[in-house]
């Protein structure tokens, strides 16, 4: 169990559709609570079943459960190491597109009809502000893990690039995947409910609410790049099913 104090938690400036976790920083170590479920559990699951992808490891942030005190409460959560070197910034696409236009990037994106367009714009603009010409690759890599794992809560506010003390942008390493694997059991994914079905009612939030339209659209438009092994599926289904009590997923 880690003891965690007021002057440890941070300010949270990236939102979700759902509120925001108590995060905390504590020597170089990022803390957060599960705040409607088993969040903790999902980004853990998450990150070890990506090591049995294609990625690097260095492409996504490894989480490992945590027991949390803070105050009098007793949390569950996660931990993580602070990757970002000295001085440098993560900046969420939102923030980034309101710096540069002063407008809303979430907005602009649905203010076109078609999904494959709506990619296309986020990624053509991503790139004109930070010249990061392999951005198309790392969406259509994120889409996957979202697809793969379920997770709904991604937009334009936890998808993020990275800024060095010399003004030059980096992509950032795929993070934030507590949303994924049913793991909203207060107001979405209750517990008493047969896992199937709540899957089937699962939505995306990125650029459309079908992960397979949207993944489908990213693939066409700047190919495939992940892949998992066929023991990552059974080990996603035990995992997974282990989260929610049950046997399967």
């Amino acid at each position: 169990m880690v003891e965690l104090f007021q002057y440890d938690m941070e300010k949270n400036s990236r939102k979700s559709s759902k509120g925001n976790q108590l995060k905390w920083l504590k020597k170089d170590v990022w803390y957060k609570a599960d705040y409607t479920g088993y969040e903790g559990a999902a980004e853990y699951v998450v990150s070890n079943l990506m090591r049995y992808s294609n990625l690097k490891e260095s492409e996504y942030i490894c989480y490992n459960t945590e027991e949390i005190h803070y105050g009098h409460v007793r949390y569950l959560g996660c931990s993580s190491i602070n990757f970002l070197p000295d001085g440098w910034q993560l900046i969420t696409l939102e923030r980034l597109f309101q710096s540069f236009y002063g407008e809303s990037l979430n907005k602009s994106i649905y203010l076109i009809n078609d999904v494959e367009n709506r990619i296309r714009f986020l990624v053509e603009q991503t790139i004109r502000i930070t010249g990061l010409e392999e951005f198309g690759e790392y969406i259509s890599k994120l889409l996957t893990i979202d697809a793969f794992f379920l997770n709904e809560d991604r937009h334009t506010h936890n998808i993020a690039v990275l800024l060095d003390t010399e003004g030059k942008y980096h992509v950032c390493p795929f993070f934030d995947n507590g949303a994924g694997l049913l793991s909203d059991t207060t107001m979405d994914y209750p517990m008493n409910i047969e896992v199937e079905e709540l899957m089937r009612s699962v939505a995306s939030k990125t650029f459309c609410q079908d992960f397979d339209e949207q993944l489908d659209a990213v693939e066409k438009l700047y190919g495939q790049h992940i892949k998992f092994t066929q023991t990552s599926h059974m080990r996603i289904r035990r995992y997974a099913g282990t989260c929610r009590g049950c046997d399967v997923l």
